[in-house]
């Protein structure tokens, strides 16, 4: 929020009732949940696509699996690329005559990497809901704080109606829709970020799961690679 819409709103909180302030701290609540969010992913989003550069790269130049583990504990961190391999490294163990071993080996990486691959895309994805929340909702928490200004402000005039002045609307009413200018100063930032980040998870997602399938055609038809 801009300087004049900040004072503006300090102005209204500090004559607003319990509601108003309510849809006051409301919104500052929800401006400062949505800048975190966005702060952190932006960050975590770009960092995550670095690790998926360096890990693939790395792991496609390693002599065998465990050296590529190795080489991917070391390069992934924020753990992008690390799970897939270990999520399919699990089936070497598996005890046989059960459900987990059932099956042909292709069907067997599809399952654990696919099972890894959402878990891995439900991190990078969180904090996407509060800032769909924030940026649809925002909007309407500021009007209801408008609406109830204006209430006021009408009520006043009705109990001092024989004495009434324009500046007794004016004040009133226009201090009302600075919380609709908040609404919106909290709305707008979120839905942009919602998109944003969107996007590069979206470019996260669909490298990620070229390298599942990769990485699934290459551990179904093993050719004496190391283990």
């Amino acid at each position: 929020m801009d300087g004049a819409a900040g004072q503006g709103l300090l102005q209204t909180l500090a004559q607003a009732d319990g509601l108003g302030r309510a849809v006051a701290l409301l919104l500052l609540a929800m401006s400062v949940s949505s800048w975190v969010v966005i702060l952190w992913k932006g960050w975590l989003l770009r960092r995550a696509a670095a690790d998926l550069r360096l890990s693939t790269a790395a792991f496609w130049q390693a002599g065998g699996l465990d050296d590529a583990q190795a080489r991917l504990q070391r390069l992934d961190p924020r753990q992008i690329v690390l799970p897939l391999l270990q999520a399919a490294r699990s089936l070497e163990g598996a005890a046989p005559h059960t459900l987990a071993a059932a099956g042909d080996r292709s069907q067997q990486l599809t399952r654990v990497l696919r099972d890894a691959l959402h878990g891995v895309l439900h991190r990078l994805q969180f904090g996407q809901v509060l800032l769909a929340t924030v940026g649809s909702t925002a909007p309407f928490v500021g009007l209801l704080g408008t609406v109830w200004g204006i209430y006021h402000a009408l009520t006043g005039i009705g109990l001092d109606g024989a004495a009434f002045r324009i500046e007794q609307v004016s004040g009133p009413v226009g201090e009302a829709l600075v919380m609709t200018a908040a609404g919106l100063a909290v709305a707008i930032p979120a839905v942009l970020a919602y998109n944003v980040l969107g996007r590069q998870i979206a470019r996260i997602e669909a490298d990620l799961e070229g390298f599942a399938r990769d990485l699934r055609e290459l551990l179904a038809h093993p050719q004496g690679q190391e283990k």
